[in-house]
């Protein structure tokens, strides 16, 4: 049986943004990421940069939210964001929904879901394969820097710092709410050091192992 549902969960500088999709495209299944919070927000009735502000790969607004201080009228996401001071729902609630979504989706023809802890809410699925993507930080680093480069990826001088604030917050985040550590080998069917292969090589692993589940 072919898993309809890939979870991948990738730490900075290992590609997970582009591999995601191209796995997605080579098993025909929907790719999910960035519309997650946006369906949150739909489901609570917030705004969406609310959704962002508590979802698991905000890098700054989990960690604010974590430290207790998700009522700051600006929450760093990359972009200066002001969120109104009503109708306050806390974290808890976002996640509960957030684990809603990534069932739902996994349920309605199976997906390729990016982060959010989604190994840990799906483990007990028998068509889910789980997926980690990592690799040394020095590695992780330059791969960063030449997206940077290339200007896909942030600016130069910035990219140590978010790589650093990535880690930490998704690591606070699976941590916080699940209980887990999301480098836990124990959680996945495959690790894979992503930054030893081309994105199109990871994507393509990830595929065969899917199909061959």
């Amino acid at each position: 049986m072919s898993a309809r549902v890939v979870t991948i969960s990738a730490t900075y500088g290992t590609g997970g943004s582009s591999i995601g999709p191209a796995v997605a495209d080579r098993l025909g299944l929907r790719f999910v990421d960035r519309a997650i919070p946006e369906l949150v927000a739909g489901e609570i009735g917030c705004t969406l940069e609310e959704a962002l502000a508590h979802d698991g790969r905000a890098e700054s607004g989990i960690g604010r939210i974590l430290a207790g201080a998700a009522r700051l009228p600006t929450l760093a996401l990359g972009m200066d964001v002001y969120i109104p001071d009503h109708g306050f729902v806390p974290p808890e609630e976002f996640v509960e929904h957030t684990e809603s979504v990534m069932t739902r989706l996994a349920d309605e023809g199976g997906a390729v879901l990016l982060g959010r802890a989604a190994a840990v809410v799906l483990a007990g699925r028998a068509d889910a394969l789980h997926v980690r993507l990592d690799g040394p930080k020095e590695r992780r680093l330059a791969r960063a820097m030449a997206d940077a480069i290339a200007g896909t990826g942030p600016p130069d001088r910035d990219v140590e710092r978010m790589l650093e604030d990535n880690d930490r917050a998704r690591t606070a985040y699976v941590k916080h709410f699940y209980g887990a550590d999301p480098a836990d080998p124990r959680l996945y069917h495959l690790v894979i050091d992503a930054t030893r292969f081309p994105a199109s090589a990871t994507a393509g692993l990830i595929a065969q192992a899917a199909r061959a589940f």
